[in-house]
């Protein structure tokens, strides 16, 4: 039997954006669109091209995803103006999108109230609107804000809206729940009700979590008639967040009332990335992973010692409603190491290093992975350090350099003209393998990380080369365990950047001293450079 085609749309780097404390760079935008592109999902909503000079910037070119379309959010045109001469309007249809979501009131209590408009003049936008961008050559949606509440209070309306977009052209007319207000049992019954108007295959669901019946309300929405699913990344986005793909996703895949009848562009495979995708996005926000989430937490496959824990281990699909293996997660049985063998097996294979499973030098590798977590290291975002970590455990790794010492002094004085200023310098002692003279650099900066940076750089001998157009791009520090005072165990995570090449590593270091750690990930990131760049040394030591 044939199964139906599900879509899958992105909301993180929009509704995502709206959390309290995220503010994503331009640069975090294109990692996480990266990671949301190799996941599989048919739509990935850039932001609001206009709104903001990151936003705008990101839709200046096309960020050529392997299979989602880009997508463009913004408002339909004002009323009593054309097309032509919305400015806001026009921006959107300036941007290298491939589709364009328009938000457009379905309550009518927010048409008279917010708008100040009447009813046909909001009905008018919305059919010009959606047109326009037809002409344009882009898909266009239409995002029904508010449309269970409209829907309550004035169905007709409501249903007007729908059809109003939907006989324009939009390929997808989507009913949001905006205040996240809605019951299952209430999106259920409406959507039944609008397919009437607008056909299953147009119609898609969009909701918050206010309630936590944001995973249910999309779920019953599917099994209802819709078809295609907004959310974001682990729930991100305002006040409660918004429905959790990291959730829906895996459900839709591995439970046989959705995924026998329908199949979606995230394949098994690529499900199996679930997991990393959901820490990098922690990491990029700068955020703990929550332990007990479904499918991708840390405890969501756990089970301390016990008669659960031996069971596990001989009949683990009765006691685990889907194999860890599934998400990219891992079986934690603390009798075991199975799952981690297989777990780290994969993660090597993703970066290009063939290792079989039954390969000795297994072992050492997760336990060296295993004691460096214990101490607060985190390789989820950190591939670089991943592979210097395994590639030393596997002898590939030369010694290009070894640090002797370092030195940063941060002194605040007044300069010439009188100005308090903070100066930081920084000295680093580096022996080249193979020279026996030391190589001595000085550098200033405007804070003690950057001063080491800019002095570790400026002189590494026979390898200067190799490292002329690296810089530092993202620092993120992370508090890990609160000592007495000031005292705290601190992870650092580096982002680098080649000029040359355009390539982005990032690396990860770990000590109670802030410094340390940062020094540590620098340190990490030249060696990255230099081994992916097969510079020699002089004499291979692992």
């Amino acid at each position: 039997m044939s199964r139906e085609r599900l879509y899958l749309y992105d909301t993180t780097l929009r509704d995502g954006a709206q959390t309290t404390g995220v503010d994503f760079k331009l640069a975090d935008k294109r990692r996480i669109a990266r990671v949301l592109d190799d996941l599989g999902l048919d739509y990935i909503e850039g932001g609001y091209p206009g709104a903001n000079q990151t936003d705008t910037e990101f839709f200046e070119s096309s960020p050529g995803f392997d299979g989602a379309r880009f997508t463009a959010f913004g408002m339909t045109k004002r009323a009593g103006r054309s097309v032509e001469n919305d400015p806001g309007f026009q921006g959107l249809l300036r941007s290298k999108s491939d589709a364009i979501c328009l938000v457009a009131k379905s309550w009518d209590y927010h048409v008279r109230v917010a708008l100040g408009i009447s009813n046909e003049e909001n009905l008018e936008s919305v059919r010009e609107s959606i047109s326009a961008v037809v002409a344009s050559g882009r898909e266009a949606m239409l995002d029904a804000e508010h449309f269970f509440d409209g829907y309550k209070t004035n169905k007709a309306y409501a249903i007007q809206v729908l059809r109003a977009a939907y006989d324009a052209g939009a390929r997808w007319v989507i009913l949001c729940d905006t205040n996240g207000g809605t019951l299952p049992h209430e999106v259920e019954r409406m959507v039944q009700e609008a397919l009437e108007h607008v056909p299953s295959r147009n119609l898609g669901i969009h909701t918050h979590n206010d309630t936590e019946n944001a995973v249910s309300n999309s779920l019953v929405a599917v099994r209802a008639g819709c078809r295609q699913v907004q959310g974001t990344l682990n729930g991100l986005g305002e006040r409660c967040g918004n429905a959790n793909l990291t959730s829906i996703i895996p459900t839709l895949l591995l439970k046989n009332e959705y995924a026998d009848r329908f199949e979606t562009r995230v394949t098994p495979e690529r499900l199996r990335i679930l997991t990393h995708a959901s820490r990098v996005l922690d990491e990029v926000v700068n955020q703990s992973p929550y332990r007990h989430a479904p499918y991708v937490g840390e405890s969501a496959f756990a089970t301390k010692a016990g008669i659960h824990a031996s069971a596990i281990l001989k009949d683990p699909e009765t006691y685990e409603h889907v194999p860890p293996e599934a998400v990219g997660n891992q079986r934690r049985v603390f009798v075991s190491d199975q799952g981690g063998r297989s777990n780290i097996v994969a993660e090597l294979n993703r970066l290009g290093i063939s290792v079989e499973k039954d390969d000795p030098r297994v072992p050492a590798m997760l336990e060296a992975l295993k004691q460096r977590e214990s101490q607060g290291y985190s390789y989820e975002s950190a591939d670089a350090s991943f592979e210097l970590l395994a590639r030393r455990v596997l002898g590939e790794v030369p010694r290009y350099f070894s640090v002797d010492s370092f030195r940063v002094m941060v002194e605040r004085r007044h300069n010439a003209r009188g100005q308090l200023v903070t100066v930081s310098e920084a000295t680093v002692k580096v022996f080249i393998n193979g020279d026996p003279e030391p190589l001595w650099s000085v550098s200033e900066g405007n804070g003690p990380v950057n001063a080491l940076d800019s002095a570790l750089r400026k002189d590494l001998g026979r390898y200067q080369s190799h490292i002329a157009d690296v810089e530092l791009v993202d620092y993120k520090v992370r508090i890990l365990t609160a000592g007495g005072g000031t005292q705290a165990v601190t992870r650092v995570l580096v982002e680098s950047h080649d000029r040359a090449t355009g390539e982005h590593w990032l690396t990860v270091g770990v000590s109670p001293n802030i410094i340390d750690a940062s020094f540590e990930a620098l340190v990490d990131s030249i060696n990255f450079k230099l081994l992916k760049d097969g510079a020699k040394a002089v004499a291979h030591v692992a």
